[in-house]
């Protein structure tokens, strides 16, 4: 029974050997682990993920099994599928089935994924009845994550902890269900967007990046064939037929002699002393290691595990997971660009003769226990193979800090992710929750009602459920710069530069960034709460330098402008940034204008006001540090005056706001930035 043609044929993909290789290895042998393929946008990552489906032999399941149990092995059957076995006493019909394909949605709740409470069939029995999720609906398949990093931790946890165990055991609601779960996993996820968390990636048997670089004839080759797709998908698939129908082969050969593929000690311990080499935490390298090595011998037609195979274990499994040292040898320069064929190729050598031909060629044999001639990692960790250091630093540049700086949760508005009971007011009935909390309760409730009994559904307050939404947030950098003085002109250069340095990776970790100038007797927002640069420098072009230090005005304006921004936008944290030089000598009152007292000229001199004034001062000062960390924003001080002249006010609103101080007589931009990155992501 061959399966339904499916979309993009994988082996009409260009380039990305690697990835199709891995693929075709999770094809073959379903303990891998799974594959996660890391790439920017376009660059053929679900396409990929999504051709694995046509490699995979239809296979054989119970009729009306949740989870496609195997008739064979009745030790690994669902409880439903037990039951119904134990109550029939003989065989329970089967059928050949395509092998599943699921996709798990970003969106996805955790009954979705597990499994549930069948409302109707709950109803009509009297009694709870199992639904099952997409793990179920999974075994003996594909599970796809698109977009992992975006996936809500608790679901990816869940996900990994029962492929791990290999089994889902349901325990809620009035139900106890367990079925296996056994499918391969494979996940894509774009790096711009935010990071993969490593002990995510240490799941996985093989991490590989999407983002190499196409030689400008395979690019234009891969350019037409995207476009004959779109005219013509049936036409395109024909033309790919014949090699699609060798890989299939080659995979079901692979996957009925990998138990009788088997290492030498000696290779056991070649891949687990590279992976010392390598530094690699743990042991999940080693044992994926041994399981892609036997996986590639097996697709090769081998029955013996050689060179060839341990090299390729170590490349695609111990390289990602090594801890490089820093810095890096010098980049390897690549390779010259293929020249254009000279002719096109006959009508009986379509594109893809390469995978045909290479699967029609006899296997190559091993010697029993070869190993490759010299170790790819050195003892102190420095990769000797310039191509394997090439591939290792491409799948470890695609790790960067990106992504949210955390949620917001609330009633009003997002995405619904788990059901609650309600608490104060109700805004969103959680439709689905509350007809599984009522759904077992249904028998009971009727009974003696007389007439009533007409009434499909009995609901009580105590099974109302309401929806718990969810959405993104990022953090607001209020930066708060002193104008005034001599020196201002260089302070308020460093801000525009930190904040433009800022600006630009602002769409990455959603963020947005705010200035607030304090001179003369005010203070004043330059730049409102934006992620955008060119707005930015619009209004950073002239900068007002010179007169009094309202610094009390410009940390109050702060903490408001942080406040009104949690109400209104998505902000999940308020860091504020004070660039001054400690000299504060204009009181709040002032700022005001609340008395005419306060209303005389500053003093002549810039400085801090003497005696009682000074004093005054500081008193108004400190209290506003206060309550910057009673309302949980951060406070960081950047003192641009010397030691020996500082006054120590910076350092004492830093001490009492619990923020971070950091005396930077020089203040660069780069200082500046790096200083705020700190405050963004604490050690």
């Amino acid at each position: 029974m061959p399966p339904p043609p499916w979309g993009y044929p994988l082996n009409a993909v260009v380039g990305h050997g690697a990835i199709r290789t891995a693929l075709l290895l999770l094809a073959v042998d379903p303990g891998l682990g799974g594959v996660v393929i890391a790439g920017r946008r376009g660059t053929a990552k679900s396409v990929m993920a999504r051709g694995i489906r046509e490699l995979l032999p239809p296979i054989r399941a119970i009729r009306s099994s949740c989870c496609n149990a195997d008739p064979s092995d009745p030790t690994d059957w669902d409880d439903a599928t037990a039951a119904r076995r134990a109550a029939a006493r003989r065989a329970l019909p089967s059928q050949l089935v395509a092998a599943p394909f699921v996709q798990v949605p970003l969106g996805v709740t955790e009954d979705r994924l597990l499994g549930s409470v069948d409302v109707v069939r709950s109803i009509r029995a009297g009694a709870p009845v199992f639904q099952p999720g997409l793990l179920a609906q999974a075994h003996r398949g594909v599970l796809y994550v698109d977009e992992i990093n975006l996936l809500e931790p608790a679901i990816a946890h869940l996900i990994f902890n029962v492929l791990a165990d290999g089994t889902n055991r349901v325990e809620r609601e009035g139900i106890s269900f367990r079925h296996p779960c056994r499918p391969r996993l494979i996940a894509t996820y774009n790096p711009a967007e935010g990071e993969l968390r490593p002990h995510w990636i240490d799941r996985f048997a093989i991490v590989l990046s999407a983002d190499e670089p196409l030689a400008l004839p395979d690019r234009v080759e891969a350019t037409g064939r995207a476009l004959q797709y779109g005219d013509s998908p049936q036409l395109f698939r024909d033309r790919f037929a014949p090699g699609l129908e060798q890989l299939r082969q080659r995979v079901a050969r692979a996957r009925s002699s990998l138990a009788a593929v088997r290492l030498q000690a000696g290779q056991v311990a070649y891949l687990v002393e590279e992976a010392i080499r390598a530094a690699v935490e743990g042991h999940r390298a080693d044992l994926f290691a041994l399981r892609v090595a036997r996986a590639h011998a097996a697709l090769a037609g081998r029955k013996l595990v050689g060179a060839e195979d341990l090299r390729r274990a170590v490349e695609l499994v111990i390289a990602p997971r090594a801890a490089l040292p820093q810095p890096a040898p010098e980049p390897v320069p690549p390779p010259p660009p293929t020249p254009p064929p000279e002719a096109e190729p006959p009508p009986e050598q379509p594109p893809e003769a390469e995978e045909t031909a290479a699967a029609e060629e006899p296997p190559p044999l091993a010697e029993p226990g070869a190993l490759p001639e010299e170790f790819l990692f050195s003892p102190e960790g420095v990769v000797l193979d310039p191509a394997l250091l090439a591939f290792a630093q491409g799948i470890h540049r695609r790790h960067g800090k990106a992504g949210g700086r955390g949620v917001v949760r609330s009633q009003d508005r997002g995405r619904y992710v788990k059901s609650m009971l309600p608490r104060g007011p109700i805004q969103r009935v959680a439709i689905d929750a509350t007809l599984r909390a009522a759904a077992p309760h249904q028998k009971a409730r009727r009974r003696g009602l007389g007439r009533q009994r007409r009434r499909r559904l009995l609901l009580t307050e105590d099974d109302i459920r309401v929806k718990l939404l969810e959405r993104k947030a990022g953090a607001l950098v209020i930066f708060v710069v002193d104008a005034s003085g001599s020196m201002a002109l260089n302070r308020m250069q460093a801000a525009k530069g930190a904040v433009l340095q800022l600006l630009a990776e602002a769409y990455r970790h959603r963020d947005q960034i705010a200035l607030i100038v304090f001179r003369g007797e005010q203070a004043r927002v330059l730049l409102p709460p934006s992620r955008s640069i060119t707005a930015a420098s619009r209004r950073l072009e002239r900068l007002p330098c010179g007169g009094g230090s309202p610094l009390a005005h410009g940390l109050a304006l702060a903490v408001r402008l942080g406040m009104n921004a949690r109400r209104a936008k998505d902000i999940g944290e308020v860091v504020i940034v004070l660039i001054t030089d400690g000299k504060a000598n204009v009181p709040l009152a002032r700022s005001l204008g609340q008395t005419a007292a306060d209303l005389a000229p500053p003093p002549p001199e810039l400085g801090e006001a003497p005696g009682a004034r000074a004093g005054a001062i500081r008193e108004e000062l400190l209290p506003i540090a206060a309550a910057i960390a009673a309302l949980k924003m951060r406070l960081v001080v950047i003192d641009t005056e010397s030691h020996h002249l500082s006054s120590g006010l910076a350092r004492q609103l830093a001490e009492r706001a619990n923020g971070v101080y950091a005396c930077l007589p020089q203040a660069t931009p780069q200082g500046i930035a790096a200083m705020t990155r700190g405050a963004l992501h604490p050690e």
